[in-house]
């Protein structure tokens, strides 16, 4: 693996741990739940001004301050202060933007707890909003988690050629160019078979063209800068250019389908996406069959450059050996810090659900009392704050591969 294919594949790895985070909290804000309006979610766009937000706050702490009820008035005034605490700590906003939670919630048991959320998301968040409700609003966080990768269309037809983008829900065309091409025809006596060749020399100048566009449009820097191509068109041009030895062979390798379509331009465009669709939403899905396939023939191989299960993929973790760490998205096995009372003795281990019923697990071996728990929480999410310090890639899958 190149140097530079290593890194896009880090920063795949860590673009997908950070979605991972984002789908995790977004489920744990949807669950909370509150009483009157006091739960505040505050999005800022990263153009925005943090003085203008906390002007916007202080007015509304004005108005908040004639809620009858006195219980809510109480309870929002208290997450307003807490969200101009939060923005104090910035001078401006975050180059990504800002996102906002305060509030209070109500726990399974009926008790009250303060939420107080602020961080700046991983890619732009491109909405402002402000609200206080009995819940957290999310959907535009749900927008981050739109796959934003991104693929090239190539859209032929005996009148031209357009070549376009999509990256989540936003499409855009890049180029396009007319053609005139000679028809066939019956006519010409002794000259038929020159119109023939004529009409098939400009037949493969112009597939020469469009080949020679796609690889402007789609190589960057001698890197391919999509995830895949779509060929779309009508009559036999997209098979002509994907048969070609003129179009370039890294972009070949990228053709994840070809479509036919009733029209050409960007209307054609259009109907190629539709008619993709079911193809582009599979790439992650093949990305995790490619990543589980890869660590299969490791095993099938024998090479002996594979492990499984968490005793022996930590221990070989902590021993740098490890080069993809591939862990399941709902995998439910929580990381106990133990300290001795007796002996000050610190120990970690690793229980899944059924596991934490059984409290031998948390019996200290030598003076047989019992440990205390410094600290616990779902090894997922410790993995997900410690890979890189073991100079490890972190790929979250899911059960679908």
């Amino acid at each position: 693996m190149s140097a530079s294919n290593g890194e896009n594949a880090n920063t795949q790895a860590d673009k997908n741990v950070e979605m991972w985070r984002i789908k995790k909290l977004i489920k744990s804000l949807e669950a909370a739940r509150g009483n009157g309006t006091s739960m505040i979610s505050l999005i800022i766009p990263p153009k925005d001004q943090v003085t203008r937000i906390a002007k916007m706050l202080a007015e509304e702490y004005g108005t908040a301050s004639n809620i009858k009820s006195r219980v809510n008035r109480l309870s929002v005034l208290s997450a307003i202060t807490s969200v101009q605490q939060r923005l104090k700590l910035y001078n401006k906003v975050p180059t990504n933007g800002l996102v906002v939670y305060c509030g209070t919630i109500i726990t399974e048991d009926g008790k009250e707890k303060k939420v107080n959320i602020d961080f700046e998301p991983f890619r732009p968040v491109n909405t402002s909003l402000y609200l206080c409700d009995n819940k957290f609003h999310t959907e535009a966080l749900n927008a981050l988690l739109t796959d934003d990768s991104k693929f090239g269309f190539i859209i032929m037809d005996g009148s031209g050629s357009l070549f376009g983008t999509l990256s989540g829900n936003t499409r855009e065309v890049l180029h396009k160019f007319s053609v005139e091409l000679p028809k066939k025809h019956g006519r010409g006596g002794q000259s038929a078979l020159r119109f023939a060749r004529l009409r098939v020399e400009k037949r493969h100048n112009y597939v020469r063209k469009v080949a020679e566009t796609a690889t402007q449009m789609f190589i960057t820097n001698d890197k391919i800068n999509v995830e895949g191509i779509i060929l779309a068109g009508l009559a036999d041009f997209k098979t002509d250019l994907s048969q070609s030895g003129l179009f370039d062979s890294r972009l070949q390798t990228k053709v994840l389908k070809i479509v036919d379509i009733s029209y050409g331009g960007e209307s054609g465009f259009n109907q190629a996406i539709e008619l993709a669709s079911d193809t582009l939403q599979g790439v992650k899905f093949i990305q995790e069959k490619k990543l589980i396939q890869r660590y299969f023939d490791e095993i099938s191989q024998d090479t002996g450059k594979y492990c499984f299960g968490v005793d022996d993929t930590l221990r070989a973790l902590e021993m740098g050996a490890v080069d993809s760490l591939i862990v399941w998205e709902n995998l439910s096995v929580t990381r106990y810090s133990l300290r001795s009372s007796s002996s000050d003795e610190k120990r970690i281990i690793h229980l899944r659900p059924e596991q934490e019923r059984d409290r031998s697990h948390f019996i200290d071996p030598e003076t047989q009392t019992e440990m205390e728990v410094e600290e616990s929480q779902l090894l997922l999410d410790w993995l997900a704050l410690n890979y890189r310090s073991f100079g490890a890639v972190l790929e979250i899958v899911t059960d679908r591969s």
